[in-house]
């Protein structure tokens, strides 16, 4: 499932217009959202859809209308075709709906709450992410370096691993002033081969996000989590999340710890021999990270009304 970033005006409005059931989910979502989702997904402009608040919402109500059109019109069950759902970052709550662990209502009315948290969280802090090209071999390398480097800031400054998203691909979030500390330094120690500032309202992922976690935390008390259908992993252990209660710490703790996707991925190739992939979603960064980590493996794309008409396993 996807995350932020792979956000578009118009996104799943072909599905919307094709299928009754992505017109319902997306309505459902508009209506828990008070009316505010649906005009900015599909005619708004691009700066307030890239807004966290409102980025987060449609990205996972894309991804829902998606699944409902598979299941509904091409009897998909995700109990029957998969073991395992995953989403990076935002999307691991669209994994939790799809494994009916949380209903959609609630679901995109905590994902406007983190996007809304996180922005305020830094509100007048210069802060930025980076995301870094690692060089082969050497992301063990980098965990142990920015260790280094984060103990040797200077009071204040933060530089912390947000995402380890391949063997290749790893983003750094902070302020300002530590991120480009961090990334000059990994690339004089020749770990990475460049870096490349990512264009977000926030830094995501790091210990600067800590207002928003204690948020998150009290309004996930008031959310009532089920068993997933198949398991759902973790985006902070990258391991399978065993028991229902511990699904609303898990998602708080998400919010300032690293994203462990590319430790997931091998979890599951490793342990359980996966090598097909479905992902689902606006945008297909993700599955490209796959194919160029593991070109071998099987990854089906879902992002367009085109697709859900194409499909089969």
């Amino acid at each position: 499932m996807d995350s932020q970033g792979s956000q578009f005006v118009g996104m799943g409005k072909d599905l919307y217009d094709t299928y009754a059931v992505a017109r319902q989910v997306v309505d459902e979502a508009d209506d828990a959202l008070g009316g505010t989702l649906k005009h900015v997904m599909f005619e708004g402009s691009q700066e307030d859809l890239t807004k966290t608040e409102n980025a987060q919402p449609a990205i996972l109500t894309t991804s829902i209308a998606m699944l409902r059109v598979l299941e509904s019109e091409r009897g998909f069950r995700i109990e029957e075709s998969c073991k395992h759902a995953l989403g990076h970052s935002l999307g691991e709550y669209s994994a939790l709906v799809a494994t009916k662990a949380v209903t959609l209502r609630d679901a995109v009315k905590l994902v406007r709450l983190r996007g809304e948290a996180m922005t305020k969280a830094v509100t007048n802090r210069a802060t930025a992410m980076s995301a870094l090209v690692v060089r082969a071999s050497k992301l063990d390398d980098l965990i142990k370096a920015m260790e280094e480097i984060k103990s040797g800031l200077p009071p204040g400054e933060v530089a912390e691993i947000a995402n380890v998203n391949s063997s290749f691909q790893a983003v750094i979030s902070g302020t300002v002033r530590g991120v480009d500390h961090a990334s000059r330094m990994l690339q004089a120690k020749k770990i990475a081969a460049r870096a490349v500032d990512l264009p977000v309202s926030a830094p995501f992922h790091c210990s600067l996000m800590q207002p928003a976690a204690d948020d998150m935390r009290e309004a996930l008390k008031d959310i009532q989590f089920k068993k997933p259908t198949i398991n759902v992993i973790s985006n902070v252990t990258a391991k399978p999340i065993t028991r229902v209660e511990d699904i609303s710490d898990l998602l708080v703790r998400q919010v300032t710890g690293t994203v462990e996707w590319h430790q997931s991925i091998d979890n599951l190739r490793t342990l359980d021999h996966v090598h097909d992939y479905i992902s689902l979603g606006p945008g297909k960064v993700l599955a490209n990270l796959l194919r160029k980590e593991y070109p071998t493996d099987f990854v089906k794309t879902v992002t367009t009304a085109e697709d859900t008409r194409q499909w089969s396993l």
